[in-house]
């Protein structure tokens, strides 16, 4: 137990287990309210509102334990670890606010077909294809993010990462 105690006060595990929250779980809750949509079950759709809301959101948690882990993790890491770490942390500073954006999106649909029910279709279609982005920009911030202490994933040179100029390749 007590070594359960000091990896949770570790920000780059906290991070490695809050991470899958804003992906994984996002993806569920967008098949929910596929789901939801196709059914025609209003029930259905508001709840998976609600969880699309709420796991956008956790986005932020991940956010901030990666950012206070990484000196400790640019520490741990080669070469290549550390401009992976580097690009991974670019990608997450530019498409962060999609999941703000879908979280908040989620929100107000919630209010509008509460009121307004008519809506639900369009409502359904924004966070629909909001969600659908925060997922790609995700996968693509997860996929660098697994190559920094993996080695048999850093398997692309590192010139094609597109790395910006004040970064630097090497």
């Amino acid at each position: 137990m007590d070594g359960l105690f000091k990896t949770i006060q570790q920000p780059e595990y906290v991070h490695i287990l809050l991470n899958h929250f804003p992906i994984t779980g996002l993806f569920v809750a967008l098949w929910f309210l596929l789901v939801g949509a196709l059914r025609n079950s209003r029930l259905t759709i508001m709840i998976a509102l609600v969880v699309v809301a709420l796991l956008s959101l956790s986005a932020w948690p991940v956010a901030h334990y990666g950012e206070l882990a990484y000196d400790r993790v640019l520490s741990m890491s080669d070469e290549a670890g550390s401009q992976y770490l580097k690009y991974h942390e670019e990608l997450a500073n530019r498409w962060i606010f999609l999941f703000y954006v879908t979280s908040a999106a989620a929100t107000a649909a919630l209010i509008v077909v509460w009121r307004k029910p008519r809506y639900l279709r369009p409502a359904v279609v924004v966070v629909a294809l909001l969600a659908a982005g925060s997922l790609a920009a995700g996968a693509v911030i997860a996929e660098y993010g697994g190559r920094i202490r993996h080695r048999e994933f850093q398997n692309k040179p590192l010139s094609t990462l597109h790395i910006h100029p004040e970064i630097g390749t090497g």
